[in-house]
C-alpha cells in the first residue's frame, strides 16, 4: 500500500467530489477557513496516526491493559498517542474560537479521525470517548460545570466515559437499578454497578469523567426517571487542581476479542459513602441528554467498523497482486506461469464485494458527519431541520450497515489471503477480531432495527422517510439519458418503490400486532441499508462517469474512477437484489420466529 493507512484518494474524493465540504466555506463560522486549512488538518491527523498510532496496533493487541488490584497500566505507546492527539489540538477542533478550538466543521474533524480509527481503533477508543462526553457536557452542563471540566477534557488532561450498560441490564436502559441520593450540598451520591465501560480507567490521563445514567430516588419508573450525572474518578478542587478519590472503583477489567488495547471495565459506584455525582440539565431527562452521545458514537462505531473493512480490504488487495498460485480455466497447461491470484474472478469478487461495503459505509458515515454539521450551520432553518430529521432517520443504518458489511468484508480479506489470513503475522485477522465487537457497540443489530422501525420511519407523521426517499429520487431524476449511470435508474426507482410498500404494510401492522410487526425488524434494518448503500453507489457512479466523460483524467484517476463505476456495477448487479426476498418475507408478516416455542429448540 502506498499509504500504510487510509487512501488519501479516497478521503478526498469524499470530501470534495461526494461531498462539496467545500461549500461550507460560505458560511459565516468558516469565513476564516479554506480548503487548504482542511487539508493541512487532516494530513495532520495522518502523520500522527501514522507515526504514534499505528507504531503500537499489533503490540497493544498482544499487550492488554493490566489491573494489578490497585491500578491499570496501559503500554506507554498509549500515552504518547494521547499527548500527540491532544497537543495539535484535535480535543477542541469543532469547538469555536472563543471557547479555545479551531471551529472546524465536523465532517473534516470525523475524516481525520478515520485515520486515527483505522491506524489503531483501540488508542482510539479513547479519544473518541471523550470528545464524546465532552460534546454532552458542553450542551447540557451549566457554566460551573463546563468551567469545571470542559477545558481539561478539551487540552486532554481528563479524559470521558458513558456510563449506562449495567451488569443486568444491557440494552434495557428503563430498567437500570443505579440510584442517586439527593446530598445537602445540591450534589448527589451514586451508588450502582456499571460494566463493558470503555475507557472506565487508565493510567494516561490525570482524571476520567464518568457520564453516569442514575435514577435519583422516588424517581417515576422506566426510561421517564433516568437523570445524567458527572461523577469523575478524582474531585476537582475550585481552582482546578485535582481533590480527594471520589467513590468510583475499578471492580475489574473485562478481556475482549478485539479493541484489546482499550480497557474495558466493571465499574462499582458507591463501595463507601457514595460517589458524588452532579446532576446534568434537568431531573429525568438524562436517557434525551445521552442520546447526543449515543448518537454521536453510532455514527463513530460505524466508522470504526468502517475504516476497518477498509484495511482489510487495502491489504487483501496488496496480496493478492503479489501472491501466484494456480492458472485461469481455460488455460491448461501445467508447465506454463503461474498467474497472481488477483486474476481468478472469485478473488475479484471477494475483492469487489469489499470495496462495495468498505467505501459505501466510509462515504455513509462522512456523509452523516455533513448532515450533522448541516443541522447546526447551514444558511437557513429549513436546510438545518431538513438536515436533521433525515440524520436521525438514518443512524440506525449508519450504525448497522458497516458494523454488519465491515465485519463481512474483513471475513472476506481473510479468505483472500487463504491460510495466511487467519495467522497473526498478517494483520487481516486483527481486523476482523477488532471489527467484530462493533455489531454489538451501541446497540446491537436488533436494537437498531426495533429503533430505526418502531421509532425513526414513523418521526414527524412519516415526513423524515418522505424526504428520504425523495433524495433519491432527485438523484435518478438529474441522471442524463446518455449516461451509462442511466441503467440504474429503474432498480434504484424500484427498490424505493419496495422500500415503501414494506414500509407502509409494517408501520400499519405495529397498531395491530407490535409483536409481530417488529420481529423482523433486523431484516427491514438490513433491506433499508442495502437501498441506502444502493444510493450512495449511484452517487458515485455519477460523479466518477462525469469525471470520466468531461475532465482530462490521469492514468491513475482513469483507473479510480473506472473502479467506481465497476463497484457500482457490482453494487446494483449482486447487492441490491438481495432486497426481493427481504421484502416478501417482510411482506408476508412472517411468524416463524414469534411462533418458535422455547422447549422446541
Amino acid at each position: 500500500m502506498t499509504d500504510p493507512i487510509l487512501n488519501d484518494r479516497e478521503i478526498t474524493f469524499i470530501l470534495y467530489e461526494f461531498l462539496n465540504t467545500q461549500k461550507v466555506l460560505s458560511r459565516a463560522r468558516y469565513a476564516e477557513h479554506s480548503r487548504e486549512i482542511f487539508d493541512a488538518t487532516i494530513a495532520t491527523a495522518k502523520t500522527i496516526a501514522e507515526k504514534y498510532f499505528l507504531n503500537h496496533n499489533a503490540k497493544g493487541d498482544a499487550n492488554e491493559p493490566v489491573f494489578d488490584g490497585k491500578a491499570v497500566t496501559l503500554i506507554p505507546e498509549v500515552k504518547v498517542a494521547w499527548d500527540h492527539f491532544s497537543e495539535a489540538g484535535f480535543f477542541a477542533a469543532h469547538y469555536d474560537f472563543d471557547d479555545g478550538g479551531m471551529q472546524l466543521p465536523e465532517v473534516v474533524l470525523r475524516a481525520s479521525m478515520a485515520y486515527f480509527n483505522a491506524a489503531n481503533i483501540a488508542t482510539a477508543g479513547y479519544p473518541f470517548l471523550t470528545l464524546g462526553a465532552a460534546n454532552l457536557i458542553s450542551t447540557f452542563a451549566s457554566q460551573a460545570h463546563r468551567d469545571t471540566f470542559l477545558a481539561p477534557m478539551q487540552d486532554g488532561r481528563f479524559a470521558g466515559t458513558m456510563a449506562l450498560t449495567e451488569p443486568g441490564q444491557g440494552s434495557a436502559l428503563a430498567d437500570i437499578k443505579t440510584i442517586a441520593k439527593p446530598a445537602d450540598d445540591g450534589s448527589y451520591r451514586i451508588f450502582g454497578n456499571k460494566m463493558y465501560i470503555s475507557g472506565g480507567d487508565q493510567n494516561i490521563t490525570d482524571n476520567i469523567v464518568h457520564m453516569v445514567l442514575a435514577k435519583i430516588e422516588g424517581a417515576p419508573s422506566g426510561a421517564k426517571g433516568i437523570s445524567l450525572f458527572i461523577c469523575p474518578k478524582f474531585l476537582v478542587n475550585p481552582d482546578g487542581s485535582l481533590g480527594e478519590r471520589n467513590d468510583v472503583a475499578l471492580a475489574g477489567l473485562i478481556h475482549k476479542m478485539g479493541y484489546r488495547g482499550t480497557t474495558s471495565t466493571v465499574l462499582n459506584f458507591g463501595e463507601k459513602d457514595g460517589a458524588i455525582g452532579y446532576l446534568v440539565g434537568e431531573p429525568h431527562c438524562g436517557l434525551k441528554y445521552m442520546f447526543q452521545m449515543m448518537n454521536e458514537a453510532r455514527i463513530g462505531v460505524g466508522m470504526g467498523a468502517a475504516v476497518l473493512g477498509y484495511q482489510g480490504f487495502r491489504a487483501s488487495l496488496d496480496y493478492a497482486k503479489e501472491r501466484p498460485q494456480g492458472r485461469k480455466p481455460s488455460n491448461k497447461s501445467s508447465d506454463s506461469t503461474q498467474v497472481k491470484i488477483i486474476e481468478h474472478a472469485d478473488v475479484k469478487r471477494m475483492l469487489l464485494a469489499q470495496k462495495v461495503y468498505s467505501e459505501g459505509a466510509l462515504a455513509m458515515c462522512l456523509y452523516a458527519s455533513e448532515l450533522f454539521e448541516d443541522s447546526h450551520h447551514a444558511e437557513t432553518e429549513d436546510e438545518r431541520q431538513c438536515a436533521a430529521q433525515i440524520l436521525d432517520l438514518i443512524i440506525p443504518i449508519v450504525k448497522s450497515y458497516p458494523s454488519k458489511y465491515c465485519v463481512k468484508a474483513n471475513d472476506l480479506a481473510i479468505q483472500v489471503l487463504g491460510g495466511a489470513g487467519y495467522t497473526r503475522e498478517y494483520p487481516v485477522e486483527q481486523y476482523f477480531r477488532d471489527n467484530r465487537l462493533n455489531p454489538i457497540h451501541e446497540g446491537t443489530e436488533g436494537i437498531q432495527g426495533l429503533d430505526l422501525l418502531g421509532r425513526k420511519v414513523m418521526a414527524n407523521r412519516g415526513q423524515n422517510f418522505a424526504q428520504f426517499i425523495a433524495l433519491i429520487q432527485a438523484t435518478c431524476a438529474q441522471i442524463e439519458a446518455g449516461s451509462i449511470c442511466h441503467q440504474y435508474i429503474a432498480p434504484m426507482q424500484h427498490a424505493c418503490e419496495l422500500l415503501h410498500t414494506v414500509t407502509i404494510k409494517l408501520t400499519q401492522a405495529l397498531a395491530q400486532d407490535p409483536d409481530v410487526a417488529t420481529a423482523n425488524a433486523t431484516v427491514y434494518l438490513d433491506m433499508f441499508g442495502q437501498v441506502t448503500v444502493a444510493w450512495i453507489w449511484l452517487r458515485q457512479a455519477v460523479i466518477a462517469h462525469k469525471a470520466l466523460t468531461t475532465n482530462t483524467c490521469t492514468k491513475d484517476d482513469n483507473a479510480y474512477y473506472q473502479g467506481k463505476l465497476q463497484a457500482a456495477k457490482f453494487c446494483f448487479d449482486w447487492e441490491l437484489p438481495r432486497i426481493e426476498a427481504q421484502a416478501e418475507l417482510l411482506l408476508s408478516l412472517n411468524r416463524v420466529t414469534v411462533d418458535m416455542q422455547e422447549d422446541w429448540f
